[in-house]
């Protein structure tokens, strides 16, 4: 029992524990959408607004969680820019990644989003005018590799080729936003705290998909869907938004953001268990041969070669930069 305690005191004091439960947390944001999708008929934009109008007051505390915290004043540009990135990366990104969890199992999800730091990698060698290293590009092709084992074994299933093909394009189109969102990051933080950014962001991106819903929405059906939407939307807000941004804020704090990104290498894994227990989605060896080849191709692309921290996501993408995913 002392021995479990003190595992227990060091795993809370030098980070660990709180990456890895960052790590599950985001990575039951598929779980949650796919149970929702299956417990009603609700549509993607109305179960996004549902999760952001939950998460607006969590993203407000933590606005003012990190007042005490140095960070110089706004002017204009700055509230472009912070408007640009929770365009891109709370609230597009999460429209598409939920379009397409609506065809795609959420195993596959994960991992075509686990390839958003190849994704920076390219934009980055595109605006620095910087040709990738050799082992950067058999890294990527190493991830994409094993992206394509499971795309394959996916399309083949009797069916649904055509509805995996558009839900991973989807979700494709998600890990692309979220990759041009992180690339746009890196003058923001040098300004402000990591939670105040997601904060200022995460408050704008909820007013946008609450703007998107009442515009396109019908504002009856959330009084006639089910608690259990509902009860999953708030899970979603809790667990998988907030909660998580806090933890990873916390993991670097202590381990600092290689380490803690090492750890989010956990996502994946931990999507995949838990669409298992709790979806009875089946694990083929083919996901488990490619989950092994993104992991590897994923390991290589080092932060120190201007990679972002491999973590989970976009949509379920809700956390600031260099604090996970």
């Amino acid at each position: 029992m002392n021995s479990v305690r003190a595992y227990c005191q060091r795993s809370i004091h030098n980070g660990s524990l709180f990456a890895v439960l960052a790590a599950l947390g985001f990575s039951l944001k598929a779980v949650f959408v796919k149970l929702a999708y299956a417990a009603s008929t609700v549509d993607a934009v109305t179960l996004l607004a549902m999760r952001m109008g939950l998460s607006l007051p969590l993203f407000a505390w933590l606005l003012w969680f990190s007042r005490s915290a140095s960070n110089a004043p706004l002017n204009l540009g700055d509230g472009l820019r912070v408007l640009l990135l929770g365009m891109l990366g709370y609230y597009l990104a999460s429209l598409f990644d939920f379009y397409g969890l609506q065809y795609i199992s959420a195993g596959l999800e994960r991992l075509i989003l686990f390839t958003y730091p190849t994704l920076v990698l390219i934009f980055q060698a595109i605006a620095l005018r910087e040709r990738p290293t050799l082992r950067t590009l058999a890294a990527m092709g190493v991830c994409y590799f094993g992206l394509g084992i499971a795309f394959v074994h996916d399309l083949s299933v009797a069916g649904l080729g055509s509805q995996v093909i558009v839900g991973s394009a989807w979700v494709f189109a998600s890990a692309v936003t979220y990759a041009l969102y992180y690339c746009g990051t890196g003058m923001m933080l040098k300004r402000m705290s990591s939670m105040r950014l997601a904060g200022l962001a995460g408050c704008a991106s909820s007013l946008m998909v609450l703007g998107h819903y009442a515009l396109v929405g019908d504002t009856t059906q959330l009084l006639q869907l089910p608690s259990v939407v509902w009860l999953h939307a708030g899970l979603m807000a809790l667990v998988s938004t907030v909660l998580p941004i806090y933890w990873v804020s916390l993991a670097i704090q202590r381990m600092g953001a290689t380490h803690t990104a090492a750890v989010g290498n956990l996502g994946p894994v931990l999507t995949l268990l838990a669409s298992w227990a709790l979806l009875s989605e089946e694990i083929s060896v083919y996901q488990l041969i490619g989950l092994a080849f993104v992991l590897l191709g994923v390991s290589r692309l080092k932060p120190g070669q201007k990679t972002a921290p491999a973590t989970n996501a976009p949509a379920d993408t809700l956390t600031a930069p260099n604090s996970g995913r």
